[in-house]
């Protein structure tokens, strides 16, 4: 049993959404009893009690799109990387990790990033892994890092006939066997996806063949429409555009996750209304490749399940939160834009999108929900209250705010420290991977 309590209290839940003062009971991974501090200790007192100090209590953070594999990019410099465009990042920079990526090294880069997560009161995320040289047993490295780390996972492989068709076909395999894997696990901690690099690397046939092999349980998680070179290859190379593309492949969905989407029409927009698919965005990916500006905010309001993610960008929801914020600002010349969308984007919406994979409702404390609750060191210059939370997060708080994180019932950090791994020894071995790997690109 485990309290948390003693701070100004954030519940996401409607009926409840502020206490001045709350506190949260948890037994075992589900929240029992939301409350002031003085019921919930009074209810159970002999509960471990962690004391918020009169911080912010608050849902733990979900990131919907997250790229593990790109972990060791901080500070690479490789060798003749001088990129021109979109095409030439991925190949010259992405792609190029991916192909050098041993086994270890995809499992120490999700124990980096799940840590960064955990820093940052992230305890849920959606990950869609490439490591075209070492495709087969990568998922359950990641799984391995995300049990030993306590980070809620739903996983996929990047399926791409960019390296060939035997790869592309070895990268089926990988989220099949995962997918299956995953079904058995009763933690509901663990989940997997049928995941797809973009339409423009995959060819009709292997498009045929994802079909036939994914479960029926399960939906796509892929990039859609990220370049304008996506949309161009979609028009020569099969007549259509790219969410039409999708559709006639059978691709759209309620549990396909579709990222990015920045090059499609209102048409396209009503498609994945109309077949209830999920999207994702990722502002500060998009800017930093120079992709464009989605039309996330026409998207939202024609009424697409759309939620938040970093692309592997950063791991603080925070600052992808701040960044969508003024982008739809400025690209629409509209300073109203995003005040509302964004934060439903972030607060509501990635918990649906999270509980079509996962049965305990997240990003919520209510009693029932999932046990992940994040406490942060903000206290607010101005008077919090139900009605201007957002802005207390969006202009006073980021990730590293974070002080004490709470997954599925478990502590992973409390005061800064990481409680349940030795993080010094894990961000040495790190280290070690993250220069093997650019002495092995670079030569």
């Amino acid at each position: 049993m485990l309290i948390v309590g003693n701070g100004r209290m954030i519940t996401r839940n409607p009926e409840q959404p502020f206490l001045e003062s709350g506190a949260v009971a948890i037994d075992g991974n589900s929240i029992i009893k939301v409350g002031s501090l003085e019921e919930v200790k009074a209810a159970y007192p002999e509960a471990e009690y962690i004391d918020a100090k009169g911080g912010v209590i608050m849902p733990a953070f979900i990131n919907v799109h997250e790229h593990i594999y790109s972990a060791f990019a901080r500070g690479l410099s490789i060798n003749g990387y001088n990129p021109k465009g979109f095409l030439d990042i991925l190949d010259g920079q992405w792609w190029t990790i991916d192909r050098h990526l041993t086994l270890d090294q995809t499992y120490l880069s999700a124990m980096a990033t799940y840590i960064d997560s955990i820093k940052n009161g992230v305890t849920t995320v959606f990950d869609h892994h490439a490591s075209f040289g070492a495709i087969t047993g990568s998922l359950f490295e990641i799984e391995k890092a995300a049990k030993e780390t306590g980070v809620r996972s739903c996983l996929c492989y990047e399926i791409s006939d960019r390296d060939g068709m035997d790869k592309s076909r070895e990268a089926i395999q990988e989220n099949v066997d995962f997918i299956n894997h995953a079904l058995k696990d009763d933690t509901d901690m663990i989940a997997g996806m049928m995941g797809m690099h973009a339409s423009f690397t995959i060819s009709d046939e292997t498009m045929e063949r994802c079909a036939a092999m994914k479960p029926e349980c399960t939906g796509y998680h892929i990039h859609v429409a990220e370049g304008i070179e996506d949309l161009h290859a979609c028009l020569r190379d099969h007549g259509t555009r790219i969410i039409d593309r999708l559709m006639n492949c059978g691709v759209l969905g309620k549990k396909t996750l579709a990222a990015h989407c920045i090059y499609v029409n209102k048409h396209e927009m009503e498609l994945l209304k109309e077949t209830d698919t999920m999207v994702v965005h990722n502002p500060e990916s998009n800017m930093g490749n120079a992709c464009g500006c989605p039309p996330t905010m026409e998207i939202f309001h024609t009424g697409v399940l759309t939620g938040l993610g970093t692309d592997g960008y950063t791991h603080d929801m925070t600052e992808s939160y701040k960044v969508a914020n003024i982008l739809h600002k400025h690209h629409l010349c509209n300073a109203n834009a995003a005040w509302g969308e964004v934060p439903v984007m972030l607060f509501e919406n990635n918990a649906k999108i999270a509980n079509r994979y996962f049965k305990k409702p997240l990003g919520v404390l209510k009693e029932g929900a999932a046990g992940d609750v994040i406490v942060l060191d903000y206290d607010p210059l101005t008077p919090m209250h139900a009605g201007n939370v957002n802005s207390h997060i969006l202009f006073g708080m980021t990730g590293r705010n974070v002080v004490t994180t709470v997954a599925n019932g478990k502590v992973l950090m409390k005061d800064r420290v990481l409680t349940s791994i030795d993080e010094a020894k894990v961000m040495a071995d790190c280290r070690q991977a993250a220069a093997d790997l650019a002495k092995s690109i670079n030569g």
